[in-house]
């Protein structure tokens, strides 16, 4: 673990090379960004982006939160790069960090809506009826395999990589009980499905969502994705599949209900969706007014829920207690508030996100971003460089490689910037630290699913990899 450690510090240190456009892409003139690089400012601003990624690297043993860093860091970066402006006589640095900070509101709006939606649903009961349902039915562990291999791969681009991956994390922990080695190869399994899934999707990992706000590839453009991130996830599931234990498992009986209005939210779900593509497709609006007004339509619909339930759990229509309870007590069932859902909203997630996305833009607005530009994009071209993309998102986040990237705008084809999303996606699926999705399937089957349990796989994972982008540069070649 500490070389993986050190490898994610080395490698955040090349990608922090990698080059920003050299001008805003904003709604206004071209900002041209001054090269910094030498400055003693400049050097003590990539000194405490480093220091706070290696805090971010160590929250296992802090327990210091990885925002929380990088959200100071953000702040102290800007100033810097204020006073080195300054110091250069050189304007457009409130123009720059305006255009981050849109940039990033757009995308805090995008999922805090959609991550109300999956909390609701989860409130409401729907994952646990699907999960016990799968438990229930008693299936062998090579059939559960592929099951919940095919279900992470289809949920993961409506609900997003994380979430399908522990409903479908839930399922095989429960049924393997006793069978470490299926768990093992079942959560690698969903974490190279759900990655795979969410590639294909602008709603399925953050990066695509990047990408698809970015305007660099339409919502039906994605689909070109679909056959290379489904034979990303095949080549190694059909290999390790051979591995499964093929024991006769206990059926369990299981029963967890929807409360009521579940299927009713997730049709709304499905239909914000709906909404938000056309709003951005037809009238060119940002996909996050889409997800807002559904959000507030989910609003609307959980005052009726929470009114239906206020009768059963002593309380008067505004809210108030109808009957006396002790001070401090927390019933464990209470009507429903959308407010809850919303302040179950992964906040750590979000605030890291910003962290980033602020420090990573500083950083080029000083020039650092330009230091590999020829070595990677010119002198590499962009088909290695966007290989080396996905490569390095199984050490690093994908979420400030992509970002660098997509600041770079390099001067690359169509094909290549599917590709480039195709490889930020599924390359994390490596390393079990390169997702989301497999760091918390470490969480949820703790040492069951481990780094080098998942490491047992990286080669079955990387021909998976390596065929994906072979079958991408065939199918699509015409977009090349």
């Amino acid at each position: 673990m500490l070389f993986a450690r050190f490898c994610r510090i080395a490698a955040l240190l090349v990608i922090s090379g990698l080059p920003l456009a050299a001008h805003a892409s904003g709604a206004g003139a071209a900002i041209e960004v001054p090269n910094l690089v030498g400055t003693p400012l400049a050097i003590v601003a990539l000194s405490c982006f480093v220091l706070a990624y290696v805090s971010v690297i160590a929250e296992e043993f802090t327990h210091l939160r990885k925002s929380k860093a990088v959200v100071v860091v953000a702040g102290v970066i800007w100033v810097l790069v204020g006073i080195a402006y300054a110091q250069a006589g050189v304007a457009g640095a409130s123009e720059l960090l305006k255009t981050q900070i849109q940039e990033y509101a757009e995308l805090l709006l995008f999922l805090l809506a959609a991550m109300t939606y999956v909390n609701t649903l989860q409130e409401r009961g729907v994952f646990n009826a699907l999960r016990d349902w799968l438990i229930g039915r008693g299936f062998r562990p090579r059939t559960l395999f592929w099951i919940t291999g095919v279900l992470a791969f289809f949920l993961s681009p409506i609900l997003d990589n994380l979430t399908t991956a522990l409903v479908m994390g839930a399922v095989v922990v429960s049924v393997g009980a006793g069978n470490p080695r299926f768990i093992a190869i079942a959560c690698a399994n969903i974490v190279v499905a759900a990655n795979a899934g969410g590639a294909f999707s602008p709603f399925g990992d953050i990066t695509t969502l990047m990408v698809w706000q970015k305007g660099l590839v339409t919502f039906r453009e994605f689909f070109a994705l679909f056959v290379p991130s489904l034979v990303n996830w095949l080549v190694p599931a059909i290999i390790m599949v051979f591995a499964v234990p093929g024991s006769e498992p206990a059926k369990l009986e299981t029963r967890a209900e929807v409360k009521p209005g579940g299927y009713v939210v997730a049709g709304l779900f499905a239909l914000t969706i709906a909404m938000t593509v056309s709003v951005h497709n037809f009238l060119h609006l940002p996909p996050a007014l889409g997800m807002m007004t559904g959000m507030g339509v989910l609003s609307i619909y959980g005052f009726f829920i929470r009114r239906q339930e206020l009768n059963g759990h002593g309380e008067n229509q505004d809210g108030s207690m109808a009957v006396q309870i002790p001070a401090g007590f927390k019933p464990a069932k209470r009507p429903f508030d959308i407010f809850i859902s919303m302040k179950r909203v992964e906040w750590d997630t979000l605030m890291f996100f910003y962290g980033v996305v602020i420090s990573v833009g500083g950083l080029g607005a000083l020039g650092y971003l330009h230091l590999l530009a020829d070595a990677t994009y010119t002198d590499l071209g962009p088909l290695t460089a966007n290989i080396l993309v996905g490569i390095a998102s199984a050490i690093v986040d994908n979420i400030p490689i992509m970002f660098a990237v997509l600041n770079m705008n390099p001067d690359m084809s169509h094909g290549h910037w599917l590709l480039v999303t195709l490889t930020a996606g599924v390359g994390g699926s490596m390393l079990s630290i390169g997702s989301a999705a497999g760091v918390a399937l470490m969480g949820q089957a703790r040492g069951v699913y481990t780094f080098f349990g998942h490491l047992r796989w990286s080669w079955a994972i990387a021909l998976g990899y390596a065929a994906s982008i072979w079958t991408h540069l065939e199918l699509n070649a015409a977009a090349f």
